[in-house]
């Protein structure tokens, strides 16, 4: 099983503009993140892909692949969809953000590993919510899982809601998991999905995946310990520069 990690890059954010160059220690946010994914045993190829000539040119600096990509995608997935369009010899393509420069090897790996289950189309990572606050936080994407751990339901809401429990008791009586945002497909899978328009669920809560349960596909999730960093704002920089000491 040969397995593609793609990183998409793109230099335009409303929040935070040239984010990927950002300097953090020494490195670029897109060196940072380009060298935690390669640590990841379970990775045949590391490839960026952007649509700046910018970052392009910063991949290239430190003898990094790169592929620049249409500037019209909507998504990272979009982006990781045009890189295998035009690559071949991988069976599965693993999407990490380009704004999470703490990205631990062994998360990845962990993805890849859900795809020994050959019946695995798309997975993606999970972990147990802790706080109060994380529960109730909509930039915080929650997920409902089966007993077989595949995602039954996506939401910025805190599902499931327990109705005779005093919400505050909510994390004391139940297991609640946020999402983690890094996805491993198929190949094939990840083609067939970016065909797909646009979904009712998908434009109400925002969230690109529940367009691909609402077309029938099944994702499957993994239990990760490790709390993921992604880096928004400046103040998100500051915080994690204090965070790991750089």
């Amino acid at each position: 099983m040969r397995i593609i990690a793609i990183i998409p890059a793109r230099y335009g954010s409303s929040r935070f503009p040239g984010k990927p160059l950002i300097n953090i220690g020494g490195q670029s946010m897109i060196q940072r993140v380009y060298n935690q994914v390669k640590h990841a045993q379970l990775i045949s190829e590391v490839i960026v892909a952007t649509d700046d000539e910018r970052i392009e040119k910063e991949v290239r600096s430190f003898a990094g692949n790169v592929v620049m990509t249409s500037p019209e995608h909507i998504s990272g997935t979009d982006r990781c969809a045009e890189i295998i369009h035009n690559v071949s010899g991988f069976d599965i393509a693993i999407n990490i953000q380009g704004d999470e420069p703490f990205v631990d090897p062994l998360q990845i790996d962990l993805l890849c590993s859900c795809f020994k289950n050959t019946d695995t189309e798309i997975a993606t990572l999970v972990k147990k919510i802790t706080s109060q606050e994380e529960l109730l936080n909509p930039n915080r994407p929650k997920v409902v899982l089966d007993k077989n751990e595949y995602a039954l339901y996506f939401s910025r809401q805190p599902i499931p809601y327990a109705k005779d429990i005093q919400q505050i008791k909510w994390l004391e009586n139940i297991d609640y998991f946020a999402h983690i945002g890094v996805y491993g497909y198929k190949v094939k899978v990840l083609k067939e999905i970016t065909q797909l328009p646009v979904s009712t669920l998908e434009k109400t809560e925002g969230l690109e995946q529940l367009r691909w349960l609402e077309n029938g596909y099944k994702i499957k999730t993994a239990l990760s310990h490790h709390e993921n960093d992604a880096i928004d704002t400046p103040e998100d920089l500051e915080k994690l520069k204090q965070k790991y000491k750089i």
